[in-house]
């Protein structure tokens, strides 16, 4: 089993072991010596001081190892085997009950430490050696014994998590990360995005659900990328192959004109009317076809925005007039861009005639110029007061050939596919289009452009 959770199991459990047995010899080897260090000695020491206090006992009596004992500064006592006391009558030594042994023991009665040892003199007579030792208790605060405990295994203990734990961020989340960036790239129109897979060097890594991830995401952009491109490529045929029967319709429709009689007229100006609506339609989707398949702009120039809009505002107010109703303009800046003036104008010409196809009658369509200094951006707002759109819509309003029930009607027509154009082409000057629906009724499409260094 090679997946993630094993994986996973098997990093945290090695972190874990590790930290397990350093921490644990580092305690070891902090708070207890090692027996040869510290108690062979001292087991040593009483052995030869018990051999020695005998040897004085037979040689002085009890002055002899009272003497002993003074010579010392320690409170010994001198035991036979039965445990009678011979030297030494301390309260200490006398509320322990000493019995004959062959080892060294110790009992700890209220604040000292009760050591007995054997002890064989050299006349070859037996004893019981006993040593009492104070106990001497340290105060300590909290924060000393808390240092003393914690130091030096819990930095110890700390680095190896630290370090365990960015491993694990690196193996975790730089998969995450790439495959965020592509997911960003795709969503940004680049269908080519792919995200590399494990190599050679990455073995341990390979086959686990996170190279499974990466390997079906390639395999959706690739799949995105090829019926996107189909897509595209299907309109763009359909739209050339439809040009030649249209005007082959034209001609004929000329010609129809001029045997035709009177009451035939009504009838011909419609197929007119339907004919020229439909050869727009096809020039709409080949300026669109040909601005997605675009990836740069080229050659541009500084464009204002204030003289382009001043340039078309007279054309919308007129097509307004048709309905009752007006353009206002409102520019604020002369605003200049980088771009081309010829898509820059088509943009937001589609965005003002739509607004002007749908707003009320007795109504005026809003656009507002402004310069966002925080943001170093150009505004354009394009405002009407239409119907609207229904908000879970709104997203939606710049996809090809999108239309609402409440908000299209035989009276304003349109193909939903002037927005889309403008979408497209202000993503080529690296700008963004966005709509909402106003207070009151309506519908504004907010226009941003990166400002030009020159700009006034």
């Amino acid at each position: 089993m090679r997946g993630l959770f094993f994986k996973i199991f098997i990093i945290f459990w090695i972190a874990q072991s590790l930290i397990f047995v350093i921490s644990t010899a580092f305690i070891l080897a902090h708070r207890y010596p090692r027996p040869n260090f510290f108690l062979d000695p001292a087991f040593n020491n009483l052995t030869a001081n018990a051999i020695e206090g005998a040897n004085r006992f037979e040689a002085g009596g009890c002055g002899g190892f009272t003497a002993y004992a003074e010579q010392r500064h320690e409170d010994l006592a001198l035991a036979d085997n039965g445990g009678k006391i011979l030297c030494g009558q301390t309260h200490s030594a006398s509320e322990v009950l000493i019995g004959a042994s062959l080892v060294i023991q110790a009992r700890q009665v209220g604040n000292v430490t009760i050591w007995n040892a054997p002890a064989v003199s050299a006349n070859g007579k037996s004893y019981i050696f006993i040593a009492i030792v104070p106990i001497h208790r340290e105060q300590h605060t909290w924060y000393e014994d808390l240092y003393h405990f914690a130091s030096p295994q819990l930095p110890v203990a700390i680095a190896v998590g630290g370090l365990t734990t960015f491993v694990l961020v690196l193996i975790f989340t730089r998969p995450v990360v790439r495959l965020r960036e592509a997911a960003l790239r795709l969503a940004r129109g680049d269908l080519s995005t792919r995200v590399p897979e494990a190599g050679p060097r990455s073995r341990f890594f390979k086959g686990d659900e996170f190279d499974a991830l990466v390997r079906s995401f390639n395999h959706m952009a690739e799949r995105l990328e090829l019926l996107v491109n189909a897509q595209k490529l299907l309109l763009r045929d359909v739209s050339h192959e439809l040009r030649s029967p249209l005007a082959r319709l034209s001609v004929a429709l000329e010609l129809s004109r001029e045997d035709a009689d009177s009451t035939m007229n009504t009838h011909l100006d419609r197929i007119e009317r339907e004919t020229e609506r439909l050869n727009q339609l096809i020039g709409q989707l080949l300026s669109l076809s040909s601005m997605e398949a675009a990836e740069s702009l080229g050659q541009f120039e500084h464009v204002s925005l204030k003289e382009l809009l001043e340039e078309m505002t007279p054309d919308a107010a007129y097509e307004a007039q048709q309905r009752d109703a007006s353009v206002d303009l409102k520019a604020e800046c002369d605003c200049l861009v980088d771009g081309r003036r010829e898509l820059l104008y088509r943009a937001i010409e589609n965005v003002v005639r739509n607004a002007v196809r749908y707003t009320k009658a007795g109504t005026k369509v809003e656009i507002r110029l402004h310069r966002d200094n925080e943001n170093r951006m150009s505004v354009v707002e394009v405002s009407d007061r239409g119907p609207g759109i229904p908000e879970s819509e709104l997203p939606s309003v710049f996809r090809p050939f999108y239309k609402v029930d409440a908000a299209r009607s035989p009276q304003t027509g349109g193909f939903g596919v002037g927005l889309a154009i403008a979408e497209r082409a202000v993503k080529l000057h690296n700008g963004n289009i966005s709509a909402s629906n106003r207070r009151g009724g309506g519908l504004s499409v907010q226009i941003t452009f990166p400002t030009d260094a020159a700009s006034r």
